[in-house]
Formats: C-alpha cells, structure tokens, sequence
C-alpha cells in the first residue's frame, strides 16, 4: 500500500504551537484506559549511587497490563487510513525540542513526520517525531506497517529538554527518536538518538536494563517477555522484522545490556 506522503520540502499543516487551544471533539475515554491522575508526578524516592536514574521500584498493579489512553497533542485524524507529512523541523518544535547548536547534526539534517498511530484506547491518533532525513521515509514505512498491524502506542511525541532533565517519575511511555543527549551508560560519547538514527518504542512495555539499572524504573514487571501483552516489541515480531528489512538493530538482542524498546541504524 503506497504511503500518504508529502514531498520533503513541505511543512505539515497541521502543526500547532503546545499554547494553542484546539477546537477538537474529545471522545470520552472508555474506563478501560483511564491515565491514572498520578502519572508522570510521583517523584522517585531513592537514586542509584552515583547515579541520576531511581532505584528500580516493583511495578505498581495498575501498570502490569499498562493499557493507558493516549493524551492528543495534535489533531486526532478524520478517518483510520494511515497518514503521514514529513518536512523540515519547524520552529516552534525546534523551540520545544533537544535541539541546540551544540548538537552533532545540523538542523537542515532531521526531518519533522507527524503520522498516525494506534493507541491502547483503540483509536487511532496522530504523533510526531524527528529523525535524520536520510532515514525519514523508511521510519514512515516502518510505522505505516505498525499502524496496520493495530500495534499500540501509548504516546508518540518530541522529546524535551523538560523530559530529559527533570527528576525521575520511572514511569514515562514516549515513543521518540532525535534526543540531544549522550549514550545511556556508555563511555560519553553521542547516542544515536541524537543523531535522529535511533526510535524508541514504548519504553514501558519495552524496558532498559544492564545488571541492578532498569529504565523506566517503574518497568521490571516487563522482563517476562514470556508474559505477552500490547505494546510489547518481542524478538522477531512484525516490529522487529519491519527494522531488520531496513538494516537496523534491535536493543532486544544485545548481550552487555538489553534495550527492548530501542532501534538503531547501526545496531548501537
């Protein structure tokens, strides 16, 4: 099925500064998967030593089977036939984004692609992403076969310096890709992410762990990929086929760390 594309060199039209008040209809959300009011606030008591992440907490019971709905930031889509815009990063996202000179990409280099997703609540809604250019239309592809599959997403936006600096809750869900920051216990230097040539999937369904480290802290309850549940990504899946096709790596398949929720050009 071909993609509902527009040329690079478009700007979406429907992007929306954060401020805006949108004039859209917001169905009520069926109790199924009502977002607890505490999501995202609970600061985590405990650090690692040495360590900006929290110290791995049992996942609360509401969370076992996290099925939340998704909080719309864009305009949800008229229909349920996949859409996708990519164009340049525009400004008011780069005003919100990780995006600084500082950066090892140049702006000109990532693209912006907002497209449409399922949600655990069963719709399907529209999320946003930054990725390098070189790779933005096979991540459209990738996500195009996701969305057919009914795969869900609890979130999908541009991660921010906000998200990225403030006190561990070890309960975040962004599925995002461009993240302007070094490597996750590595040796300093540049993640993928910031690069725009690494996705995350769900990070709370699809963990980080290397020995007593889990990301989000709040996940350990997802280490039994045995226990199969939405969202999850698991070894050779439609996702991860869907990756692999393109060349990409799968965190799930490293051997010092394991990194379910990760993608990467490279592998790294």
């Amino acid at each position: 099925m071909p993609l509902n594309t527009v040329p690079l060199n478009t700007v979406p039209l429907n992007t929306v500064p954060l401020n805006t008040v949108l004039a859209v209809t917001v169905p009520l959300i069926d109790p199924r998967f009502e977002r607890p009011e505490w999501l995202g606030t609970r600061i985590l008591d405990e650090f690692a030593p040495g360590s900006p992440y929290g110290i791995t907490v049992p996942t609360p019971e509401i969370m076992i089977d996290r099925r939340f709905a998704t909080v719309d930031l864009l305009p949800p889509p008229v229909d349920d036939v996949f859409a996708a815009t990519l164009g340049p990063v525009p400004e008011d996202v780069v005003a919100r984004s990780m995006f600084t000179d500082a950066c090892p990409v140049r702006l000109d280099e990532l693209t912006y692609i907002e497209m449409t997703f399922w949600g655990f609540d069963e719709r399907p809604h529209t999320g946003e992403m930054i990725v390098n250019a070189d790779v933005a239309e096979d991540v459209v592809r990738v996500f195009e076969l996701m969305y057919e599959a009914r795969f869900a997403i609890e979130e999908m936006r541009v991660m921010t310096h906000e998200d990225f600096s403030r006190p561990p809750t070890g309960d975040d869900n962004i599925t995002s890709s461009f993240e302007c920051r070094p490597a996750v216990g590595g040796s300093g230097g540049w993640s993928n992410h910031a690069f725009g040539l690494a996705i995350d999937i769900n990070p709370f369904h699809n963990p980080y762990r290397k020995g007593s480290l889990v990301l989000p802290e709040l996940a350990s309850a997802y280490f039994d990929r045995s226990h199969e549940r939405p969202g999850m990504v698991l070894e050779n899946d439609q996702v991860v086929r869907a990756f692999t096709d393109l060349g990409w790596g799968w965190g799930g398949n490293w051997s010092s760390a394991l990194d379910y929720m990760h993608f990467s050009w490279n592998g790294r």
